[in-house]
Parts: C-alpha cells; sequence; structure tokens
C-alpha cells in the first residue's frame, strides 16, 4: 500500500497545500493510505482532510513517519543537517547550483533518502506538469501595482499579508488607485505568452490598466531595451538562462526613464544569466520592494513565494493540476516520476560530501 504523508509547511508566510481534500479522497478510494499534518497556517483546515478519512497527525512530525512513506509537501525543509531517509516530493532548489540546494543534496545523500523536485516533474518534452505559474504572474502584478501606487503617495510598498480570495485582492486594489487619484499606469510585460504573463495580464485586465505584450519575437535581438523605459510598471516572467538579453541595464536605471517599478517574478538575482541585474538578492513579505534608484524611484519585487498571497485559489489549481500524477505514484520508477528521480540521482552522484 503507497503511504503518501502530507507534511505541514514550516516557512513563514506559506499557507498552501498540494493537495485538496477532495484529491485525498480520490486517492483513498485508489487505496492509498493518507495522512496529513495539522498545521496553523494551512489555507484548508485539518477538519476536512479528517472528513474525507485520511489519518491525522501531529505538526512536523514526519521524521517518525513509517520509512517507506511519502513524504510530500511544497517549499523548502528547516535547514537543519540531519540526514533524510525518506522519499520526499517538494520544490527542493536544489539543482541549479544554489548554496541551501547543496547542504540539502547532503542530507539526502547522508540518509539515502530521495527528491522527487515537483519543478522537473516533467513529461516527454520536458514540460512541467503542474506549476503555480499563473497565480505568481497574478499576484506579482498585483504586488508591483501596490508598490507604483505607495510611489505615489511618496513612499515603498509595505508589509504583504495574504487575501482570502481573489476578488478581495483585486477589490482592495481598485480603492487604492482610486485613494492615490493617479492616472493608471502603463506597462509591459516580457514573457506574456506564458503562465506567469497570462496571470499577470489577467490581474491588468481586471483593473484595467494599458499593457504593452512582449515574448520572444520582441526580445530576440538582444537588448536592453530602451523601449521599457516607457512604461510605468516592467513584469519580467522570463526564466534567466544562457542566452537571455539584458532588459534593464544599470546604465538605463540611472538615466531618462517613466519606468519606476519592477516585477521580477522570475526572481533569478544570484544567476549569471539575470536580464534585470540591478540588484543581488530576492525580497520578502515583511519588506516587498527594493529601492536600487533613488530619484526618480525605481523599485524592485522579487518574491519568491508570491502564489502564497492567493493561498486558496493557487492550492486548488495547482492540486489540479498534480493530482493525475499522484494517482500514479505507487510506481515511482516511472513516468514523471522516473524523470524526477534520474534528474536527483544525475545530480545526487555528482555531489561532494
Amino acid at each position: 500500500m503507497t503511504h503518501l504523508w502530507v507534511r505541514s509547511e514550516q516557512r513563514p508566510n506559506e499557507d498552501r497545500v498540494g493537495i485538496t481534500p477532495a484529491g485525498a479522497r480520490a486517492l483513498l478510494n485508489k487505496g492509498f493510505a493518507i495522512t496529513v499534518e495539522e498545521s496553523t497556517n494551512r489555507i484548508i483546515g485539518i477538519a476536512e482532510y479528517k472528513k474525507a478519512g485520511c489519518n491525522i497527525a501531529l505538526e512536523n512530525s514526519w521524521k517518525d513517519a513509517p520509512k517507506d512513506a511519502i513524504i510530500f509537501g511544497l517549499k523548502e525543509l528547516p535547514e537543519i543537517n540531519t540526514p533524510l531517509q525518506h522519499r520526499h516530493i517538494m520544490f527542493g532548489h536544489a539543482f541549479k547550483g544554489q548554496h541551501n540546494g547543496q547542504a540539502l543534496l547532503q542530507r539526502f545523500k547522508k540518509g539515502n533518502g530521495s527528491l522527487y523536485d515537483l519543478e522537473y516533474l516533467v513529461d516527454e518534452t520536458g514540460r512541467r506538469v503542474a506549476a503555480f505559474g499563473y497565480w505568481a504572474g497574478y499576484v506579482g502584478a498585483a504586488v508591483s501595482m501596490k508598490c507604483w501606487i505607495e510611489q505615489q503617495k511618496g513612499g515603498i510598498c509595505g508589509f504583504l499579508s495574504s487575501y482570502a480570495n481573489q476578488s478581495t485582492l483585486v477589490k482592495e486594489l481598485k480603492a487604492d488607485v482610486r485613494h492615490a487619484k493617479a492616472k493608471l499606469p502603463n506597462t509591459i510585460v516580457i514573457g506574456a505568452l506564458g503562465r506567469v504573463g497570462s496571470g499577470a495580464l489577467d490581474l491588468y485586465k481586471a483593473l484595467g490598466v494599458k499593457v504593452t505584450e512582449w515574448d520572444i519575437e520582441e526580445t530576440q535581438q538582444g537588448g536592453p531595451f530602451p523601449e521599457i523605459l516607457d512604461h510605468e510598471i516592467l513584469i519580467n516572467s522570463i526564466v534567466a538562462r544562457p542566452g537571455t538579453p539584458v532588459f534593464v541595464s544599470p546604465e538605463f536605471a540611472n538615466g531618462p526613464r517613466k519606468l519606476s517599478v519592477i516585477g521580477d517574478i522570475a526572481c533569478d538575482p544570484d544567476s549569471d544569466y539575470n536580464p534585470i541585474p540591478l540588484y543581488n538578492s530576492a525580497t520578502n513579505w515583511i519588506e516587498p520592494a527594493v529601492r536600487v534608484v533613488d530619484k526618480p524611484p525605481l523599485d524592485i519585487v522579487a518574491i519568491d513565494n508570491l502564489p502564497s498571497l492567493l493561498p486558496l485559489e493557487s492550492s486548488k489549481d495547482f492540486a489540479d493540476q498534480l493530482l493525475p500524477y499522484l494517482m500514479e505514484i505507487d510506481n515511482l520508477g516511472k513516468n514523471v516520476w522516473g524523470r524526477a528521480r534520474a534528474t536527483f540521482e544525475k545530480h545526487i552522484k555528482g555531489e561532494e560530501i
């Protein structure tokens, strides 16, 4: 019997979950055993999982789970050095040379455990089968708008908290725009044809914001791009990789421009291929924006768990995408799970303890 153990999230401001009670019920009906940890912050209450028939465990008790249990979470584990002996499903952020990722791989190697990284859960074409991209784009566009509104009042975007639902967020933004008594900003979205870009476009459509849509065709000749400077807000949803052009250079940032907010949803500040080489670390919910130029102001928003500002919608969407593949998890050596395991094995073999 396959045993899936849904752990609580330990990262601050992380309310999402990767499986809904309905999804858990479907797995139970297929013969799975499902254990769900209690959580002080999960957007879906533990009573709903209990009602679905799941076993309930204490928060953060996965370390004592049966060795054959598959531990399922979203974000990273607490940064301690204990070996990891279980099979884990999560976003590990361990395969791109990240410092914390190297430590995580060492823990797996010491404990003889394994990582099935959700970012590398891909089909035969290499496309991810489940992603939070749409909601990252939607929320990233919203936070960038909040940042621009604060600039109109002479300030900088402050502390963020999650929203009960999408309509509450949009309603608040519309009210803030009215209070600011400013003309809506011209905005440019780079990567408009992708999941992230489509989320950003939908948010701005709801607000009535004019958007210039760019994708590969508009950026393939190489940057920087002076046209970007004619917009008040730039949304970047292009993941940094070799060949990605610079969108806004330091010289552009310090020259004449209308641009005052950059929403770097891709959030690759430590990448050699960062298309926005104006900052070197991600921002967070307490300090959502970093000011890289004072006069006129230029603020960058670069938060790496944006979808958790809308935890209910983003959780349901992701869980619906992932569920068909969880139904196949009883054979981790095949299909998308086999490819994820092969990626882990390649990196773990090259890791030196």
